[in-house]
């Protein structure tokens, strides 16, 4: 049987398909599909040899593509750079490893390309640095490092087609290079516009095939879309060393840049930073600036402890039930997942009967923070009952536990690492799940006994130990004598 030739792909996914469809079966978008080019269809021949990925061997200097074994690999040195900002450091695993490439996203006018452009005047490294911008002219470039003060004299390359990147790059050998961004890049060699998925894909692989043959690191920019993923190919995330990505509110004056992804260092990992006149700057109080300036007393308000990448961060969860006044009521989160707010509003409206049927919700996480820890649960749980009814909750209590289906309250990990970080912010009572009391108790007996000197702040922590969501609220809406 002869073989289908193929005439037709997805701008979108890269699907092939023998003829033209409306709707993309892989990805399932409309109108997606375009004409292969002729000359590739008619030899029969595939034109992937002339794609960035294979191209760019043609643009390398060490060209070390050879097997070896397992004991003698890793025997080259690959030296880290400091980035000269400590936090940064801990997000590139304690700075930026040669022949590393790390993709940088988040929404329009959020930071990315301020923070790159300090990155550049603090980067610790005596070899040449190359910026690719293929959205600014040179000129609006050297308007914007004379703003941010940045002194380095580095070189400012325009152009947007690979190819010609690429022999800049032979060229001037730089230690570091920044794309900015990899959507606004394309190739000779393969068909769509820049930013399709096929162009982003391809010319991102021969970007890695660079960066892995000469040790040259990269930082690529990349967009995000109206949902929040990251434009262009899924599989850039899965290519590139390192995703850091950029949370918050644009207009606020504060950012949280996270390591989603670090093949050199741990991930998860936070930095949190404030925006100014002179571009971002390092918060040193970090820990406490998701509580900062809360208010005492109110209903819908309460704290929670979640965990990111090694640390604990006490963060405030508000909540506000109100009348709806539409067909269907509204549910709106801002922090946590969606989906599992409307359970926990289920689970609480079985139980106490609060009659959310007809009452919007919106839940809030202060600062801009994303969470994804199972052991805020019960702090939502509580930041709702506490608006439904009006009553705040018990003052300076922090509220760690995962809520299950019928109510019941599970265990969390690193219960002892929350608890530390409360003593250190004042907190004077803390809700934990009632599985975890005699562990939590024998563990504090040792900590006290071991003489450190936050054993003075822990000691005078209540702690209330619920089984369930009643014993809880029960426990939160009395009020301490």
């Amino acid at each position: 049987m002869a073989k289908k030739n193929v005439t037709f792909f997805c701008k979108e996914c890269g699907y092939e398909a023998a003829g033209w469809m409306g709707k993309c079966p892989a990805c399932g978008q409309w109108n997606t599909f375009t004409e292969a080019p002729s000359g590739a269809a008619a030899s029969g021949k595939s034109s992937r040899p002339e794609s960035p990925v294979y191209k760019a061997n043609s643009f390398s200097w060490t060209d070390s593509a050879v097997t070896v074994r397992l004991g003698d690999a890793g025997k080259e040195h690959y030296s880290r750079h400091s980035t000269g900002v400590a936090c940064l450091d801990g997000l590139f695993g304690g700075g930026i490893t040669d022949g590393s490439v790390t993709l940088v996203v988040g929404e329009p006018g959020i930071g990315k390309s301020t923070i790159l452009m300090q990155l550049i005047n603090t980067f610790k490294s005596d070899s040449e640095i190359l910026y690719v911008s293929g959205e600014e002219s040179p000129a609006q470039i050297g308007m914007r490092a004379q703003r941010l003060g940045v002194t380095r004299n580095i070189l400012i390359c325009g152009e947007t087609r690979f190819e010609s990147i690429a022999e800049q790059i032979k060229e001037y050998k730089p230690s570091l290079c920044i794309v900015d961004s990899i959507q606004t890049l394309y190739s000779d060699e393969i068909s769509g516009t820049p930013g399709s998925i096929t162009q982003t894909r391809e010319v991102t692989a021969g970007i890695i095939r660079i960066a892995k043959t000469n040790n040259i690191s990269f930082i690529l920019v990349g967009h995000i879309t109206k949902d929040g993923s990251i434009a262009g190919p899924k599989t850039i995330e899965h290519m590139v060393d390192t995703v850091l990505t950029f949370d918050g509110d644009n207009t606020g004056g504060y950012r949280i840049l996270r390591s989603v992804k670090n093949r050199f260092g741990k991930s998860n990992e936070l930095a949190f930073f404030e925006m100014g006149d002179k571009g971002l700057r390092p918060v040193e109080s970090s820990k406490a600036l998701l509580v900062a300036g809360r208010p005492i007393d109110s209903p819908g308000s309460v704290l929670t402890s979640v965990l990111e990448g090694n640390e604990a961060l006490i963060c405030e969860v508000q909540a506000l039930v109100a009348q709806s006044c539409y067909p269907n009521p509204q549910r709106m989160t801002s922090g946590p997942d969606r989906n599992r707010v409307m359970m926990l509003l289920a689970v609480c409206d079985k139980i106490f009967r609060l009659n959310m049927s007809s009452n919007d919700c919106f839940i809030n996480v202060i600062g801009g923070l994303k969470i994804s820890d199972p052991a805020s649960d019960l702090a939502i749980c509580a930041a709702v009952i506490s608006s439904a009814r009006g009553v705040s909750v018990r003052p300076n209590t922090l509220i760690i536990g995962e809520v299950g289906l019928s109510g019941e309250i599970r265990p969390v990990s690193r219960i002892m690492k929350r608890i530390s970080e409360a003593g250190k912010l004042g907190i004077t009572t803390v809700v934990i799940p009632g599985s975890l009391e005699s562990s939590i108790e024998k563990e504090m007996s040792e900590f006290m006994s071991s003489g450190k000197a936050a054993s003075d702040s822990l000691e005078s922590i209540v702690r209330l130990y619920p089984d369930n969501l009643s014993e809880a609220v029960d426990m939160l809406f009395t009020r301490a004598d």
